[in-house]
């Protein structure tokens, strides 16, 4: 049955996706992009294309590094200032979801919307026993529209590979890909509750972290109905102050549960910008967790010695780290991936510990890991733009709170917390008894070396770095040689044959010495063609 529902929606897709891309040019024509676009015909141009090109925007807003401050700015507001859908399109999708009357639902339903974003928005209602909660409702036909836009995205990058544009410095297709895969995350709905479930099981012993509780029965793959928790934004610093909060302790409670998330937990808010992120009687209210990233034990490890590798200046470790965690498709040039990373780290490590920017780190040393076709695991994106999100609320609402020092302290903390001494002894003591024992058969070994160098068996295997790199400079060479030989061989065979009566001619010449001055003189044309193109490059 679901195999047949898929490639229903696979061809349905497929005969929409025209109508799509006309749409798209009617967007783009009614907004006249041909005469530029500012910061809020961008942001408009975005929410008018839909859901997807809203996702693209969020992200977008927090690359300052690729786009003015300005624009940022103005794409920040698509994280939950998106123009909401009817009120009749929100409840007649309640009702169909539920098969029942609104009033049969909610004995009070508010029809402006709490927040709007660009897979859903959220309504205040009341249950019947009195109850206050928020619906969030799925836009309508979210699914189908952000599928046929993949499908162009994908076609278009197609193209762009074609056209060998970025030249493989940017990886759009695992772009693409971690975009659909977030977003068909965050329209289950079912996981969404999944996920505040457990959240709220990891957080229950941190008394100033809380989250909206579901109701278990009153969850659909498009409707989701959660307890109404009150709050004021975090980024709302002027209304927390005068109410008596302290914004520097918030900042330090938020960071210490961000790493609490992600080093200890394995499961962390991917989303965590302000409009998520609510303050009640002291506590920190994390709201949509729609999209989480998670990390297995082996994961939480490597990202703690990428911190004790970044906070010590430790190039080795660094490395080792990235090559583990990734997966190479080339061969690697290992003294020069070293120099990158002893550059990276150089620049970084001028500044001091409480100035270093911990989330901007991680995105460059992943593209520092694409130049040098590393492919990491999607989830280190996911977490390098969290922690990039984080770090700007701390930013903008406790500038004293620094990332990557709590990180560092609670590393400290919790090595002390694991220390064991007694496992300690035993582990230094299996460690000796083996290099004892491996050092006793040095002798032996340098001995039959030495057997084997007298009777000419030995055999020394080098790795010279950059060597592909000279082999192909050389094949090219020889190339260029062997082209340029088999020219003249051609023009001399020909000359020859013109010296003869041979026939048929063409032009008073033998055909086949014609055909030879012919061939020469591709070749010669391609042979210059190919050094005029490598002095360009």
């Amino acid at each position: 049955m679901k195999d047949k529902e898929s490639s229903t929606t696979a061809a349905d897709n497929k005969t929409r996706q025209p109508g799509r891309m006309q749409e798209i040019f009617a967007v783009l024509k009614r907004h006249n992009i041909i005469h530029g676009v500012t910061p809020e015909k961008l942001r408009s141009i975005l929410e008018d294309l839909g859901p997807t090109y809203i996702k693209i925007g969020q992200v977008m807003s927090m690359r300052s590094d690729m786009l003015p401050q300005s624009y940022c700015d103005e794409l920040m507001k698509l994280r939950a200032d998106v123009k909401p859908m009817p009120t009749e399109e929100v409840i007649r999708t309640i009702e169909n979801e539920f098969s029942k009357p609104i009033k049969a639902l909610f004995t009070a339903f508010e029809d402006t919307p709490l927040g709007s974003a660009s897979i859903a928005q959220v309504h205040k209602a009341t249950l019947e026993n009195g109850k206050k909660v928020v619906v969030k409702v799925q836009r309508t036909r979210i699914y189908e529209t952000m599928a046929q836009d993949i499908i162009m995205m994908r076609k278009a990058v197609r193209l762009l590979n074609a056209m060998k544009v970025a030249d493989g410095v940017i990886d759009f297709n695992s772009i693409i890909d971690e975009l659909w895969s977030t977003s068909q995350q965050e329209m289950d709905f079912f996981q969404e509750a999944s996920n505040l479930n457990e959240f709220a099981d990891l957080n229950s012993m941190v008394p100033y972290v809380s989250c909206p509780s579901v109701i278990s029965d009153m969850i659909t793959s498009k409707v989701l109905v959660m307890e109404y928790v009150d709050g004021i934004p975090i980024d709302h610093i002027e209304k927390l102050s005068s109410l008596g909060y302290d914004m520097n302790k918030i900042g330090l409670n938020l960071a210490e549960n961000y790493v609490k998330q992600i080093l200890d937990d394995g499961f962390f808010h991917a989303d965590p910008h302000p409009g998520n992120i609510w303050v009640n009687d002291g506590k920190i209210i994390w709201l949509d967790l729609g999209m989480v990233g998670k990390l297995t034990k082996y994961d939480r490890e490597l990202f703690k010695k990428i911190v004790r590798a970044m906070v010590s200046h430790d190039i080795f470790e660094l490395k080792s780290v990235l090559l583990t965690m990734g997966e190479t498709t080339e061969r690697i040039n290992h003294a020069r991936l070293y120099t990158d990373i002893d550059d990276m780290l150089t620049k970084y490590g001028e500044m001091n510990l409480s100035n270093l920017n911990l989330g901007k780190l991680l995105v460059e040393m992943q593209t520092l890991a694409r130049e040098h076709h590393i492919v990491m695991p999607s989830g280190v994106g996911m977490l390098g733009r969290g922690i990039v999100t984080i770090e700007g609320v701390l930013s903008a609402c406790s500038p004293d709170v620094n990332f990557i020092q709590v990180a560092s302290n609670h590393l400290k903390k919790s090595l002390l917390a694991d220390f064991n001494l007694a496992k300690e002894l035993q582990h230094t003591g299996k460690s000796t008894y083996a290099l004892i024992k491996k050092s006793i058969d040095i002798p032996a070994q340098l001995s039959d070396i030495l057997k084997m160098t007298i009777k000419g068996q030995t055999k020394v295997n080098l790795e010279l770095s950059g060597e592909d790199e000279t082999l192909k400079d050389i094949r090219r060479m020889m190339d260029k040689l062997v082209v340029s030989i088999i020219s003249a061989a051609l023009i001399v065979g020909s000359s020859l044959i013109c010296t003869t009566d041979m026939t048929p001619k063409v032009a008073g010449i033998p055909l086949i010495g014609f055909l030879g001055f012919l061939g020469a003189a591709l070749l010669g044309i391609w042979l210059v063609a190919g050094i005029l193109q490598s002095k360009r490059h």
